[in-house]
């Protein structure tokens, strides 16, 4: 049973944070008797450097001699997955801004040039946002848009980081997706067969009260559809953007662990690694964490956004047994390729 509005509020208030975490375990422990920690090998590829939506914290990402707003060439991106094939990895997952210029047929053949290359490869690809804005521009309805990428090989759709607040979302991007619409999209696409992930990035001066109304929706839209593969929390990094602010890591083990007591019916909460560090994400698995995310043999955004952490398979396994769990391969839908 999850809690209700004003116990999450409470929380969020509360300095108990080892009650809170203690209570977070608890749930985890229910929900995974097992004793694993799940991680998956992916890339992220930035397929462009330009946005349109106006958004404060936003940070542009910069090919070699570029000055203007780009899109990489199909053969840069299908090179860049074979990269990914020979390094171990199963899946990819890709976002980039919003390109006037760009036609919606241009990401149906990228996403079917990757899957008739690399027919195994996982596309675990564009937020709602970006999926809004397709259908915009190609006079699709939002059902179509989306069909037609899951037919051209999509096979699950991004989070996207918004906090679903409308007045949140607008300081942070006049153009970004409002509650409604990010709500739509996921609604939609589980309707087609397909799956989504939830993310949270807080810290940017939101309410308290605009968290909870974040789990609410998603817990909300979760019982109605089931959905959603998986909860990430992540926090805001102001470095390189025009926002100020930071989440401590008190504050993000706390969020994470209300995430957790929150969120009973999604399997799994994500501990991040990439803005919190190793350390923290140890303590993580103990505050709720089923799963840490990726190793991300490539993550552009979140490196010019000033985030300097890094790390190996080889690192994460041992952090995972150190912390008490057995490290499993998974992919994007949580299935798993190595009990070990």
């Amino acid at each position: 049973m999850s809690l209700a509005h004003h116990e999450a509020l409470a929380l969020f208030r509360s300095h108990d944070l080892i009650g809170i975490g203690v209570a977070a375990n608890a749930v985890r422990r229910k929900l995974h008797p097992e004793g694993v920690v799940t991680y998956v090998v992916d890339r992220n590829i930035n397929y462009t450097n330009l946005c349109t939506e106006y958004c404060t914290s936003y940070v542009p990402v910069k090919g070699p001699g570029r000055e203007e707003g780009y899109a990489l060439d199909h053969e840069v991106v299908y090179d860049k997955v074979r990269e990914t094939v020979d390094l171990g990895g199963t899946d990819v997952l890709m976002q980039g801004g919003l390109i006037p210029d760009l036609p919606f047929e241009w990401y149906e053949k990228l996403m079917r040039g990757i899957k008739q290359r690399f027919p195994r490869m996982h596309l675990h690809c564009f937020s709602a946002s970006e999926i809004l804005f397709m259908a915009e521009i190609s006079g699709l309805s939002l059902r179509t848009t989306i069909a037609r990428l899951r037919d051209a090989g999509l096979d699950s759709i991004l989070g996207g980081g918004e906090i679903l607040n409308d007045e949140e979302s607008y300081n942070v991007a006049r153009l970004k997706c409002l509650t409604e619409d990010w709500l739509r999209v996921h609604r939609t696409a589980h309707q087609l067969g397909m799956r989504t992930a939830a993310t949270m990035v807080f810290g940017r001066g939101e309410k308290l009260e605009h968290r909870v109304n974040h789990l609410q929706h998603v817990y909300d839209l979760q019982e109605e559809t089931g959905g959603f593969t998986a909860f990430i929390p992540w926090t805001f990094q102001p470095h390189n953007t025009a926002l100020g602010g930071e989440a401590t890591s008190v504050e993000y083990l706390k969020t994470l662990a209300i995430a957790r007591l929150f969120l009973t019916n999604i399997k799994n909460v994500q501990a991040s690694w990439v803005t919190q560090g190793l350390k923290v994400l140890q303590l993580g698995l103990r505050f709720g964490g089923n799963d840490i995310g990726s190793v991300m043999l490539e993550g552009n955004a979140v490196r010019a956004a000033g985030v300097s952490n890094c790390t190996t398979e080889e690192e994460l396994r041992h952090i995972i047994r150190d912390a008490g769990f057995r490290p499993v391969q998974r992919d994007t839908l949580y299935r798993i390729y190595f009990l070990n």
